[in-house]
């Protein structure tokens, strides 16, 4: 019998929002094709807020407001360019991301690739480590046949929870400035030949 096991981590709040919703952009490329951005926001204040990483959010984390992320956004937002394909391979977050990192002197945090062709078995291994270390999981999602999922499609979000019940292996997705459940099984079974995946951090010290 498989045990039960559910593992959340601490999130912060954006004016009232849980993260920050891509929507509140005035920005028309940023509230259209953020998403990538966001995520990297979000870790980057997560990493901060949790891990110490005090180089990578200059802001007050104590009181992260509109105003504040918005501007963080926008220095950010070079490294993660929306365009009109969207960020649509692992391989631009990461080169986008770490060109960050160096540029912000930080280098305990490094991250690399979990393409969306791996096997199910391994993506639920790799969240559940990830999430055990403390570590937020950014994952995209190309083209998805479930209509469940249509706001998700062509989408970046971040994982930052599981709970591994009997039958089903559940991650807690957030985005749009709240969370929800979500199935890792039918997430990562998109139906389509071309496939998204998971970008994993590592702490290096």
């Amino acid at each position: 019998m498989v045990k039960e096991m559910k593992k959340e981590l601490d999130y912060f709040n954006v004016d009232g929002k849980y993260g920050w919703d891509q929507n509140d952009f005035k920005d028309l490329w940023m509230n259209k094709g953020g998403c990538a951005c966001v995520t990297a926001c979000d870790s980057f204040i997560y990493m901060r807020k949790y891990m110490g990483k005090d180089k990578l959010y200059p802001y007050d984390i104590d009181r992260i407001t509109s105003l504040d992320y918005i501007d963080f956004s926008n220095s950010v937002k070079p490294y993660l360019r929306p365009r009109i394909t969207g960020i649509d391979r692992l391989e631009i977050y990461v080169d986008g991301v770490s060109e960050f990192l160096e540029d912000m002197d930080e280098h305990s945090i490094t991250l690399s690739e979990f393409s969306g062709d791996n096997s199910l078995e391994d993506a639920k291994n790799a969240v559940k480590s990830q999430i055990d270390k403390g570590l937020l999981v950014p994952m995209l999602v190309l083209m998805h046949k479930n209509p469940r999922y249509r706001d998700f499609s062509w989408h970046w979000f971040l994982l930052t929870g599981y709970d591994e019940e009997v039958d089903k292996f559940l991650v807690k997705v957030v985005s749009y400035g709240s969370y929800r459940w979500f199935d890792l099984e039918e997430l990562w079974n998109t139906g389509y030949r071309r496939k998204g995946g998971l970008i994993l951090f590592n702490k290096n010290a």
